[in-house]
């Protein structure tokens, strides 16, 4: 009996002890993967690296004035602030190691990616051409240090090269994650307000006087055309093309008609209800907006009014 208990707890165990080593092993397939996927974009996005490459400086330029390593205050018998601006030159041709650097990774990323153990040992290049520098600097220069052992300054160089750079990083990766989730948040507020905005089912146009000459439904409405001070309102009645001329300018009704609807001005003569459109065609004479009705003329874009049409017809076509 004793026996029997025995050999079952011993397979319990087992099994413990196996499934331990499988969710660690599923574990450690993870964390390969994520190591091998791509980094964000933010991280070598010309501006985020301009503004890490500033901060870290900065930060360095504390760090060594206030903590004063390798015994740099020893070195020589001068005043702090002849002490300040002599390790802060010594701090800034250090970070030229970083300026270089990254000017390699934009250059880089250009025609690349890069994963996460791929900028891992980016920034372990980093820290050790810096304490390559601050080494050397540190053995040659002050005559103090012309005994010590270079392998003993190397090690600490690479300790404060690494407080130098891997902090001011890690302070500038949250804050570039922050800030790029903030502004994924910020769009997406801005796209829900955009399909929350109510479409005018029914179009009033009034002529320049502001009397109500036609009403048409959204839906049946095509385009809007001028010339001069006239405008030519093209509709659908009963499944026929119709249009209406009305005394009113282009401008009025882009002002008036164009904020909360389908309709965007296209063209210096037309106003083109963006729900009738089924196809943007691009050709060498310009680009051209083909209408879902039968015997409707393909509307112009100008270059000018392309843009809003653009921003504006992913927000209303299908």
């Amino acid at each position: 009996m004793n026996y029997g208990i025995k050999k079952s707890i011993a397979e319990e165990i087992r099994f413990v002890c196996l499934s331990r080593k499988t969710y660690l092993c599923q574990c450690f397939l993870n964390q390969l993967k994520a190591m091998n996927s791509k980094i964000p974009a933010y991280l070598t996005e010309k501006n985020n690296i301009i503004r890490l490459i500033l901060f870290t400086a900065a930060f360095a330029l504390l760090f060594i004035n206030i903590f004063k390593p390798f015994g740099s205050r020893d070195w020589y018998k001068i005043s702090d602030l002849k002490f300040f601006i002599f390790a802060s030159l010594i701090v800034l041709v250090g970070m030229l190691v970083v300026v270089i650097s990254r000017i390699i990774m934009l250059a880089y990323v250009r025609k690349n990616s890069i994963n996460y153990w791929q900028y891992a040992l980016w920034v372990l290049a980093e820290i050790l051409s810096m304490s390559m520098f601050y080494a050397v600097f540190t053995k040659f220069i002050p005559k103090e240090n012309a005994m010590r052992d270079f392998v003993e300054i190397f090690d600490d160089s690479t300790i404060h090269a690494s407080l130098i750079l891997l902090l001011p990083y890690s302070i500038m990766w949250l804050y570039f994650s922050w800030r790029d989730k903030t502004h994924m948040l910020e769009k997406l507020s801005k796209d829900e307000q955009r399909a929350e905005v109510p479409k005018k089912s029914l179009i009033a146009f009034p002529d320049e006087k502001g009397e109500l000459k036609i009403s048409i439904m959204l839906e049946n409405l095509l385009y809007v055309d001028s010339a001069d001070n006239y405008a030519t309102i093209h509709y659908l009645n009963k499944s026929k093309l119709s249009h209406f001329l009305i005394r009113n300018s282009l401008k009025w009704m882009e002002e008036n008609l164009t904020n909360e609807s389908p309709l965007v001005r296209c063209h210096r003569s037309y106003i083109v209800n963006l729900d009738k459109v089924k196809v943007l065609r691009k050709t060498k004479d310009g680009i051209f907006l083909e209408l879902d009705a039968i015997n409707t003329p393909d509307i112009p874009v100008s270059k000018t009014y392309y843009e809003r049409v653009m921003n504006k017809f992913s927000k209303y076509s299908v």
